[in-house]
């Protein structure tokens, strides 16, 4: 797999973020199941999981906590990318 970023993220409804990636796909993923450990715990909050932004790698929050992009985009592609996808 060659190097992996996000280049747009758009949130959807509770922990779920719509993620476009570099090599054009797009999906949405569910982090619910994946806010454990303290550096994640103020996620738990729908508020504060909305706060996130775009670096130009991927998704952060304001007390610095972040996703791997790989992660993201194997999540991604578990949980299915968007219809409008070919392969």
């Amino acid at each position: 797999m060659s190097l992996i970023w996000i280049t747009k993220a758009v949130y959807v409804e509770g922990f779920k973020v719509e993620l476009t990636f570099n090599d054009g796909i797009v999906g949405t993923v569910d982090l619910k199941d994946h806010l454990e450990g303290e550096v994640f715990k103020p996620l738990n909050e729908v508020a504060f999981f909305k706060n996130f932004e775009l670096d130009s790698w991927t998704l952060t929050w304001p007390n610095d906590s972040d996703f791997a992009p790989e992660f993201l985009y194997e999540l991604a592609m578990k949980q299915g990318v968007n219809a409008n996808n070919s392969f």
